[in-house]
């Protein structure tokens, strides 16, 4: 836009100058022949009986403009194109009474200039109408020209500007595209060089930076695998210490037995644990392996819920899901369910339902509870690491790991899909998990 009101005001500028200049000169131009016009005139007017009409027809005046004559009272023309009427009344009446004039009009919708001037001793005047159709079209052409100029003028600069701006802007949207790749997992991904300073700059800071982030977090997937590692084999001692102890109980005070009973289940949540932290650590690190299977999704539940001595739990599947298949890696989708059901049967007051439902070439598969449902403010914390208490749906201090949701999260992440929490119609919680659906079974 402001490339086009430039282009018009230059446009109109130009064209009223240019107008302004050639009146000007066409408008010297008649009034120097007028003059020389009606000196010839008027020295042949000085003979006896002068022959007006060829003294008229033998002036030297352009083809385009016409000689009218007042002598003695009478009009005297050479063409019948401009007479005595075409001449505007005002003209007439200033050039009669000794005035000179001049003045544009118009005759029979053309532009013309008639110049009067009068003759000496009072006995007339004298008028030279000149048509100005051939300035009047020199100007359309002028107008149309610089118009079509602004145009082209306007085009060349806003394609210009665009290949510019998107030169300009090109680093900049693969510096937004890479910086939305790492906040999604990929520390992986770099920026080229340019060859420009500025962008180089920016592009070493931006490599610089993600390579420092990719390399803490790898240290620290390491250090909690080492530690996860470290941490085996004396809980496999005390696992196999307890069993022992297990089998000696009958012989124990009630004491005894209430303090195994709490080092047993303390044990069992330490192991769960390592191994959660464990498979944290290899998902942190980029190494964790996803191997894809085709599986309906109907199935997928079922499987997941008999693996989670939850087989008696209703599922309810959609007719659009029906032929429907995911390509999803089976072992850890049976972990991500098993973890949702887990924690709606200990924080959600028991399983409800399983639902699955189809939503714009993506399964949705909805583990719902009749609990009391999940605040707003705490449905992104719940998938947080170690997120206990209110938060984590009423945790108790010695229950869970405070992995489970947060491993759900993560398995769900890598195979494509999203996990978010609901508040279920009627109330409780639900548990959403989606992914790319994949082609329909035959």
């Amino acid at each position: 836009m402001g490339g086009l009101a430039l282009s018009a005001g230059l446009a109109i500028m130009t064209y009223g100058a240019a107008r302004t200049y050639l009146l000007d000169q066409r408008e010297r131009s008649v009034v120097r022949q007028t003059y020389a016009a009606a000196s010839v005139v008027e020295s042949e007017l000085l003979a006896p009986e002068p022959d007006i009409p060829r003294v008229l027809s033998s002036l030297a005046i352009p083809a385009a403009s016409q000689a009218v004559l007042l002598h003695d009272g009478r009009w005297y023309a050479v063409s019948l194109q401009v007479g005595r009427d075409d001449i505007p009344q005002s003209l007439r009446d200033r050039a009669s009474t000794g005035t000179p004039v001049r003045q544009l009009f118009l005759i029979r919708g053309e532009a013309h200039l008639a110049v009067g001037l009068p003759l000496s001793g009072g006995s007339g005047a004298f008028f030279e109408v000149s048509s100005l159709e051939d300035l009047d079209r020199t100007l359309r052409v002028l107008r149309n020209a610089l118009a079509g100029a602004a145009v082209v003028t306007t085009l060349a600069g806003a394609a210009v500007g665009i290949w510019a701006g998107e030169r300009l802007l090109r680093p900049l949207a693969d510096t937004a595209r890479a910086a939305a790749a790492v906040g999604s997992g990929r520390l992986d991904v770099r920026l080229e060089r340019t060859g420009d300073s500025d962008l180089d700059t920016l592009a070493e800071a931006f490599n610089g930076m993600t390579a420092a982030l990719r390399e803490r977090i790898e240290r620290d997937a390491r250090f909690a695998s080492a530690v996860s590692h470290e941490l085996r084999s004396p809980l496999t001692t005390l696992a196999t210490s307890v069993q022992v102890l297990r089998g000696r109980r009958e012989e124990m005070a009630e004491p005894a037995r209430a303090a195994l009973d709490l080092l047993e289940g303390d044990v069992r949540r330490f192991q769960r644990l390592v191994e959660d932290l464990l498979e944290m650590s290899r998902i942190g690190a980029g190494v964790a392996e996803v191997s894809l299977e085709a599986v309906r999704p109907d199935e997928l539940a079922a499987h997941a819920l008999r693996s989670a001595r939850a087989a008696d739990v209703p599922i309810d599947v959609e007719p659009s899901v029906s032929g429907c298949v995911l390509h999803v890696d089976k072992r850890r989708m049976e972990r991500v369910m098993a973890n949702l059901v887990d924690n709606a049967q200990t924080h959600g007051g028991g399983i409800l339902r399983v639902a699955i439902e189809a939503d714009e070439g993506r399964v949705r598969l909805a583990v719902e509870d009749r609990g009391p449902g999940v605040p707003p403010d705490d449905r992104e914390r719940i998938f947080e690491s170690f997120v206990r208490g209110r938060a984590a749906g009423r945790r108790g201090s010695a229950d869970g790991t405070g992995l489970g949701l947060t491993l759900v999260a993560e398995h769900v992440r890598i195979q494509g899909g999203r996990v978010w929490a609901e508040d279920r119609p009627g109330g409780g919680a639900r548990f959403v998990v989606e992914l790319p659906a994949g082609a329909h079974e035959d």
